[in-house]
């Protein structure tokens, strides 16, 4: 079943892609492997919880209508005897999902990525203003604006403070970084430096050089680069930006917490499928398959609902990821007490 998605997803990707990939002049080597064996781990994990449900709603399915579950309940057997050997194997899958999720997928990722940094994707673009991030310990650097493809930012500000008092300050209309040299180049500065008695001397500087604990993909990056990331780097890198004031982590959460999640939703639509689908009806399969699919896409909108709700109206990561567990488990529960016996 995963086979089969992963097989229409690539077709579908390469009917988009085509142009740009010719253009591009990628290897043909590199698009295979590169790009699309990795576009199969990466497509093939993220709808993995569907992509079950619907196997086991085919399965079970297939039985109920052979009338081998009327036979093995008639015999004897509970229904939930019956769930045992499914939830063994839920088991195995959600396991199996966790390792990929946080471990084998972000290196796919990180492969995929890299070649579309290479052949597919233009110049990244800020739009965010007014950019504050703590670069070292009482060191707070500002842009206005953040210019990726040229490694600068107008209206740049630097400040140092110790013992909650401001005692060195930069301000420049515009800051550059040679990346061969690893210098900020600072046109226009005005350099403050404030004494302990609260005097101060002021100088001005045209240009000047200078050395800084930062880079501009500290300020600007893809959002896609957290899906690179493992668990441990993910979580350090959600830890940095904390420490560093900024206020752009909520992408980065809900992919650490929506991996644990998306796997474990295999056991919520384990319990569904199973429940919905073991009872023999006129409409055969067919109405099986079309009830899993309306109940696996209202999942996944339910999903989306709550992963925008975190990204933009604050509600915690943490929690928003497992709301649709949460909501289908009662579901799953109602479907159950309901199911044939």
């Amino acid at each position: 079943m995963i086979l089969a998605f992963v097989v229409v997803a690539v077709v579908f990707d390469v009917s988009e892609n085509i142009d740009d990939l010719i253009k591009s002049g990628a290897p043909f080597h590199e698009i295979l492997i590169d790009y699309y064996l990795n576009f199969c781990f990466y497509f093939g994990n993220l709808l993995s919880s569907f992509i079950v449900f619907l196997a086991i709603i085919w399965i079970t399915s297939k039985m109920a209508q052979q009338t081998e579950i009327v036979a093995m309940l008639s015999g004897g057997i509970s229904f939930r005897r019956l769930m045992v050997p499914y939830f063994i194997t839920a088991a195995i899958l959600v396991t199996t999902s966790l390792l990929l999720s946080h471990f084998v997928v972000p290196y796919a990722n990180r492969t995929k990525f890299e070649f579309e940094l290479k052949y597919l994707k233009g110049a990244i673009n800020v739009d965010e203003k007014n950019i504050h991030r703590e670069i070292e310990p009482g060191t707070i650097v500002h842009f206005k604006t953040v210019i990726p493809a040229k490694q600068s930012g107008t209206q740049f500000s630097l400040e140092k403070w110790k013992n909650e008092k401001l005692v060195f300050k930069i301000n420049a209309s515009n800051a550059k970084r040679d990346t061969l040299k690893n210098v900020w180049t600072l046109t226009d500065a005005e350099i403050r430096t404030i004494n302990a008695d609260g005097s101060e001397y002021i100088s001005f500087k045209t240009k000047m050089d200078t050395t800084l604990n930062m880079a501009i993909t500290d300020f600007a990056q893809r959002s896609e680069v957290v899906s690179t990331m493992n668990y441990g780097e993910l979580t350090r890198y959600i830890q940095a930006e904390k420490d560093r004031g900024s206020g752009n982590i909520e992408q980065a959460e809900i992919e650490k917490y929506g991996r644990t999640s998306n796997a474990f939703g295999i056991f919520v639509l384990t319990l569904i499928g199973v429940s919905l689908s073991s009872r023999k009806t006129r409409g055969g399969t067919g109405l099986h398959i079309l009830l899993a699919v309306i109940v696996g896409f209202t999942f996944l909108f339910v999903a989306r609902i709550t992963t925008v709700a975190a990204a933009n109206e604050g509600l915690p990561a943490s929690i928003a990821v497992w709301i649709p567990n949460l909501l289908f488990l009662l579901v799953g529960i109602f479907i159950y007490i309901k199911a044939q016996k």
